[in-house]
């Protein structure tokens, strides 16, 4: 090295000798980077004093060269900070750092350890070399420079990546674990504002991709977050509502009460619009009103969830369809920023068999709104459902207790492929519900425009269809009847959910 002297040096790796050397360079008067990929400096070691109870071994080596390196006006400490790229020559060199996020303000954090506390995760501990727990919020020793903790995140976990609204589980889960369940609820409640609901009928696929059903079951993600919700709303006193950012003097107009549309209202009452529903049936909650059966989910926890946002702010109009009460050009002239369209699935798929027309032959979804309403629904004697999803769960169950004699759901495949919730197979045949697997409707028979009976096809499946299961295909010559004087079809249903802004 000439005589020249350099601006600044970088040291890279915060042990004993990278300490050393940046305060001997910063006492040259140099400018000194010393770069640590830990979240302090110390390297070996610190963890070296861990061996003696004493703790005055390794440390009381290390010690001053910790205070006089966080105090040395010329160092400049970077921890969780790699190295990726090197370039230039000799008095001239360009570096490349990757620097980890450490998730806490230096600035402000004191070092009390309030937050490791009070944090509910344990993770193991690098530093003990694998042999303890520490906090996921952590310093990394106790005379850690800087004296300053950070927070640990190892990625997403795979409960939160597979949840459509992207809920916390883990976080939540941990609140549970140490009795606090207001606080769970509120972490739930920050991305879905249905947690009574989610934690009764959701689909769960958290639980889907929990990683301990590869050692056992699934932690009972969805059942926890029921727990946290009963809780919170058996203290409604004490309710902590999120609060809305400052009013945007902006409107939005949501057509469609269900879950699509109250998430999306919640959302923006939040970020500070103005926002109204406007919902075509007498009630909110769209299918978790009128499409989810009483047994699965009382209707009081969803009216319990539409009031919380009411008490937000949220208006709702009820009784107001799209096309008959206002039209989207309508919105616009009173002076809505935005429309969001989402107006539900409540149109069901048809078969397209003959006598599809006659009496008897109802979609599932309106006999499930119709009971949901309140409205005279009257079931055969014998009753057939078609399909395998929950709605056909749902419709059989529901004809149960509605008075049938017999019910039977048809399904065009094995049980293997069957798209129920397993939980909701096993209850529906609990209750008596027979299943007649491999087989598809070819046509309806009735008399003086009466439903009588079903002609029926035997199915044998062949390769996977586009929904990756295996397709079935009808077995020539295979035809037979069964008797039966309704007839629900659970086979599908339409959606729509689209954003319009001028």
């Amino acid at each position: 090295m000439n005589n020249e002297k350099i601006g600044a040096v970088m040291v890279v790796g915060g042990g004993i000798s990278g300490m050393q050397s940046a305060l001997d360079l910063a006492e040259a008067g140099f400018k000194v980077y010393l770069v640590e990929n830990q979240t302090a400096i110390g390297g070996t070691m610190a963890r070296l004093d861990k061996t003696f109870p004493t703790n005055d071994c390794a440390m009381c080596t290390m010690s001053p060269r910790l205070v006089d390196t966080g105090r040395h006006l010329n160092i400049q400490v970077l921890t969780g900070a790699e190295v990726r790229s090197l370039s230039g020559e000799p008095g001239n060199f360009r570096v490349k750092l990757k620097k980890k996020a450490r998730y806490v303000d230096l600035e402000k954090c004191t070092g009390c350890g309030d937050c490791a506390r009070a944090c509910p995760v344990e993770v193991t501990s690098d530093f003990d070399a694998g042999l303890a727990q520490r906090k996921a919020i952590y310093k990394f020793y106790p005379q850690a420079t800087p004296n300053a903790f950070a927070i640990e995140k190892t990625g997403i976990p795979p409960c939160r990546a597979a949840c459509p609204a992207g809920v916390n589980a883990q976080g939540y889960i941990q609140l549970i674990k140490t009795g606090k369940l207001m606080e769970a609820w509120q972490m739930v409640y920050r991305d879905n504002p249905f947690p009574a609901a989610c934690g009764r009928i959701c689909t769960h696929p958290c639980q889907t991709g929990c990683h301990r059903s590869s050692i056992d079951k699934p932690v009972n993600i969805m059942h926890l977050k029921r727990v946290a919700a009963d809780f919170a709303y058996n203290n409604l006193g004490e309710l902590p509502l999120p609060a809305s950012e400052e009013a945007k003097n902006k409107k939005v107009a949501v057509v469609g009460a269900g879950p699509a549309g109250l998430s999306a209202a919640y959302q923006l009452l939040k970020k500070g619009y103005t926002v109204t529903v406007f919902e075509a049936l007498p009630v909110a909650g769209g299918m978790m009103r009128v499409g989810i059966p009483e047994y699965r989910l009382p209707k009081k926890w969803v009216q319990l969830e539409v009031e919380l946002l009411i008490k937000m702010g949220l208006e709702i109009r009820y009784n107001t369809g799209l096309g008959k009460d206002f039209t989207l050009q309508s919105l616009q002239d009173e002076a809505y920023q935005a429309v969001f369209l989402a107006i539900g699935a409540h149109k069901g798929t048809r078969l397209g068999v003959p006598g599809e027309e006659l009496n008897g032959v109802m979609h599932g979804l309106d006999f499930l709104r119709s009971v949901a309403l309140g409205e005279k629904v009257e079931v055969g004697r014998q009753v057939a459902v078609i399909g395998g999803g929950n709605t056909a769960m749902d419709c059989a169950r529901t004809a149960l207790r509605l008075g049938a004699e017999n019910v039977t759901i048809v399904y065009r495949r094995t049980e293997a492929e069957i798209t129920a919730l397993p939980e909701e197979i096993r209850e529906a045949k609990e209750e008596g519900i027979a299943f007649l697997m491999l087989t598809a409707p070819k046509a309806f028979h009735g008399e003086n425009g009466r439903l009588t009976r079903m002609e029926c096809l035997r199915n044998e499946l062949s390769e996977p269809d586009a929904s990756g299961r295996l397709a079935p295909i009808p077995v020539k010559g295979s035809e037979f009847f069964l008797e039966a004087d309704t007839v629900l079809l659970a086979v599908g249903q339409n959606q729509t959910c689209l954003l319009i802004s001028r």
